[in-house]
């Protein structure tokens, strides 16, 4: 059966077999020949790649797993301090364990960035890749996202250097200056305080610019009292020194107290008054407990003692004391006539007499 024209191919269209077999046959001959030629170059680099990102891995866990422990260690460690006598005075547990868990995270990402970064830098070096393009490329990144974003470079790295001096932790009681409270967490960029009041402050890390810790070392605890001028101060010193001793020996004073109760002396010498100073060093935070017991104490031993505090109610005056006489002057109407008429003088008084001459009337 003849086939019709128009499904017969035209002779230019069909393709020549031995020239297409031909020009495979180079292709693959060069495919070879290249291979042949860069199979050991290739194989070095690819085993270089692989060298460099085996130990860039293997350093990174060895690395990690270092910071790991010494955290741990550092951890355990104030949990042993935490079961002594004064554990709980000088260490917070949780204080401590934020402050390691902050440094330890900053430490593993640091570790982490540096050596993945050298090892990306490795290998691009090792496939014949010019890194000066790249390398000022990242310099302008960094320098924009420096400008960009320099409030929160700022906040994070002074929480860094915050968190490794050890500045302040969690339980401490800081002023900060833009606020003031209890430190409840301590983070690389917020500060979070508690207020006096129960309000909770969050403050940037770069705006703390001097910080008060009024919970590291001791505290004192200072009394002023007002008597008078007339009073014993021997007598004073002996009743104070009593509250000071019943005061350190009684629960839980005996622990708040970190030093004697000391009589420090007149403060200031009035006409009407003296202030008698008395001083005591204690444990970080309690100065304002201690000051309210002693006031409290001192009070009650002063009036048991008939020392008279000033500010107090007037006392009763004695019977042997000797009244002060009436003022004679007392009774006397002031000397002015339009003040009272009645009085002896204004009736003692001469009457202006009435101007001469005739008078013009309207």
């Amino acid at each position: 059966m003849p086939w019709p024209a128009a499904l017969l191919p035209l002779a230019a269209q069909v393709p020549d077999a031995p020239t297409s077999v031909k020009e495979a046959q180079e292709s693959v001959n060069e495919a070879a020949s290249l291979i042949e030629e860069n199979w050991a170059t290739w194989l070095s680099i690819g085993l270089k790649i692989l060298l460099i990102v085996v130990i860039a891995a293997a350093l990174r866990s060895v690395v990690r797993k270092a910071l790991t422990k010494l955290i741990n260690r550092m951890n355990t460690s104030a949990e042993a301090v935490e079961g002594t006598a004064l554990g709980g005075l000088l260490v917070n547990a949780e204080r401590r364990r934020q402050r390691s868990e902050a440094i330890g995270s900053v430490l593993r990402s640091v570790a982490s960035f540096v050596i993945l970064g050298t090892a990306a830098l490795m290998v691009l070096a090792a496939l014949k890749i010019d890194l000066a393009p790249l390398l000022a490329s990242a310099g302008v990144a960094g320098v924009a996202i420096g400008f960009g974003a320099r409030n929160l470079v700022t906040d994070f790295l002074s929480g860094v250097f915050m968190i490794m001096e050890d500045q302040y932790g969690v339980g401490d009681k800081i002023d900060a200056g833009v606020a003031s409270g209890e430190v409840i967490e301590v983070g690389l960029r917020v500060t979070k305080l508690r207020g006096d009041n129960g309000e909770i402050w969050y403050v940037r890390n770069g705006e703390i610019k001097r910080i008060g810790n009024l919970s590291q070392g001791w505290a004192t605890a200072g009394v002023a009292v007002q008597v008078k001028p007339s009073e014993n101060l021997a007598r004073i010193r002996e009743v104070v020194q009593e509250v000071a001793d019943t005061l350190a020996k009684e629960s839980p004073w005996d622990e708040r107290l970190w030093g004697p109760v000391e009589v420090l002396g007149l403060d200031e010498v009035l006409l009407a008054s003296m202030t008698v100073k008395v001083s005591a060093k204690t444990m970080p935070g309690q100065q304002f407990a201690v000051e309210r017991e002693l006031r409290w104490r001192i009070k009650e031993a002063f009036d048991a003692a008939g020392i008279r505090i000033i500010g107090g109610a007037p006392a009763a005056a004695s019977d042997d004391e000797d009244e002060a006489p009436a003022d004679p002057a007392a009774a006397v109407a002031p000397p002015s006539a339009l003040a009272n008429p009645a009085s002896p003088q204004a009736q003692a008084a001469t009457p202006i007499p009435p101007p001469a001459g005739p008078r013009i009337t309207k």
